[in-house]
């Protein structure tokens, strides 16, 4: 029977296919691409429901995104629904992997015979010729996920969709839905902490503020994480350059300073995995 492997983001679909052209299978590897940690969720899995076209605008406007992203993993999953292909989804523990895992099982939860995994650490997927090799060596991993864990994951999918927050957070197997808010604080902390103590100004560029982001458990691509810098550079709370380099604003970082601290986000729970 046929073997479709899915896992998020084109780097790790490229390396996947590396991999088996270096074991010599011939299996099909399909790139999910939708970052599911932003943005609208409810209603994306329901055919014909405004949920989707909804997703899709929020990517059309945001530079550097795609706004077809919503719509082409909503036809891959609909076509592997239709299919009776054995599936493996490979998944690091970033929030994106985690909440395509979910959707993954909510999608298929009534053929769970088909579902297989692969648990990843980022390491694998972070390289080229190497993580091709190591993955390559992962093939045999591939386990079946329980049917009590589909329903499981299944069921934190749809709490994620129906609390529709604007933004998603991992840590400690926990999913919590905040606010672009949310997002921005740390960034500004991000940068806060970065500025030195001598008088010139220590810029910080989006690689290396969505590096910081994702050790506190925002893994947000690149075109969210410059939109985000754009907003906060239009009220004043930051310095950017043109080339997408942000520092801190020291009137702010002080105003920032004098503020009580903001409240919790809600918390939703998940399980050990």
């Amino acid at each position: 029977m046929t073997t479709i492997h899915l896992i998020y983001g084109e780097p790790g679909a490229a390396a996947l296919r590396r991999a088996l052209q270096t074991a010599d299978r011939q299996d099909r590897v399909i790139a999910l691409r939708d970052d599911l940690t932003v943005g609208p969720l409810r209603d994306i899995d329901e055919a014909g429901d405004p949920g989707v076209a909804q997703r899709a605008a929020f990517w059309e406007g945001l530079d550097g995104a795609t706004a077809a992203l919503a719509h082409d993993d909503c036809a891959v999953l609909t076509a592997l629904e239709a299919d009776d292909a054995h599936l493996v989804i490979w998944h690091t523990h970033d929030a994106a992997h985690q909440l395509a895992l979910r959707r993954v099982c909510y999608r298929l939860r009534a053929v769970p015979q088909r579902l297989n995994e692969v648990r990843l650490t980022a390491e694998p997927i972070a390289g080229s010729n190497l993580s091709a090799r190591r993955l390559s060596a992962l093939l045999l991993d591939a386990a079946p996920i329980s049917v009590l864990r589909i329903t499981r994951l299944a069921l934190e999918w749809q709490g994620a969709k129906f609390a529709n927050g604007e933004m998603r957070r991992w840590r400690d197997n926990t999913f919590s839905s905040g606010t672009w808010s949310d997002l921005d604080a740390l960034i500004l902390d991000v940068l806060d902490a970065h500025e030195p103590r001598q008088s010139e100004t220590s810029w910080l560029d989006s690689d290396a503020l969505g590096a910081a982001l994702r050790g506190a458990g925002f893994t947000v691509d690149e075109p969210v994480v410059v939109w985000r810098l754009r907003e906060l550079f239009a009220a004043e709370a930051l310095r950017l350059r043109d080339d997408v380099c942000a520092a801190s604003a020291p009137l702010a970082a002080a105003a920032r300073a004098a503020r009580p601290p903001l409240p919790k986000t809600a918390t939703h729970l998940s399980f050990p995995r």
